[in-house]
């Protein structure tokens, strides 16, 4: 059986590129901006209780939208719809995208010269069938120590501002990031080797629920 459409309830490029990258054929849902709520954490809550809640809800939420758009998808029956969520974490503490530059700069001065801790869940389902499937991958960044002028030159890009943690490890960050453990394209914002099991038995009818 070959591998399902997906449909990406995500405005990433990044997991859009990366889901083109397997080999796979996607098409990017039109999501809601005001999905974006969706992101807000809970008093108290840690980094994998959220990022993993975040995942569902954004799944539910493009199901719920899908379901009065029957025309989005192209074959129902072998379609997946597909959604992630990544979060940035140290000392416990969630760094979701920065809302301005000046919290961009505190995030980078946080990180900067320490090891924090990237998870990213990924949430699935079938559109005929079946319960959601997830998974949840972590991964652990060395940061090397980020020198006042280099964070205000990366802030001033505008590339920190749309990204967990303030930085993408696939632009300009990446070069002071001396060591990772764990899955790069997780850190970018989809890791690959998990995603494609869960789609590959999301096709093969699998029905472990999330």
């Amino acid at each position: 059986m070959g591998l399902p459409h997906i449909l990406l309830a995500s405005r990433s490029p990044r997991r859009r590129d990366l889901l083109l990258s397997m080999g796979l054929s996607v098409k990017v849902l039109d999501v809601d901006p005001h999905a974006e709520t969706l992101e807000a954490a809970l008093e108290g809550e840690d980094p994998l209780s959220y990022v993993a809640r975040v995942a569902i809800l954004k799944l539910q939420h493009a199901l719920n939208s899908l379901s009065m758009r029957p025309d989005m998808t192209r074959d129902p029956s072998a379609a997946v719809v597909l959604s992630a969520d990544t979060t940035v974490a140290i000392d416990g503490k969630i760094l979701g995208k920065p809302a301005n530059a000046h919290e961009a700069s505190a995030m980078l001065r946080l990180l900067s010269n320490r090891i924090h801790h990237v998870h990213t869940a990924v949430c699935a389902r079938r559109i005929d069938k079946g319960p959601e499937q997830s998974v949840t991958v972590s991964s652990e960044v060395v940061f090397a120590h980020l020198p006042e002028p280099w964070i205000d030159r990366y802030v001033a890009s505008g590339e920190p501002l749309d990204k967990a943690g303030a930085y993408g490890i696939q632009g300009a960050a990446g070069s002071m990031i001396p060591r990772i453990n764990g899955s790069y394209s997780g850190i970018m914002g989809l890791p690959l080797f998990e995603t494609m099991q869960l789609i590959e038995h999301l096709g093969n009818d699998s029905t472990t629920a999330c």
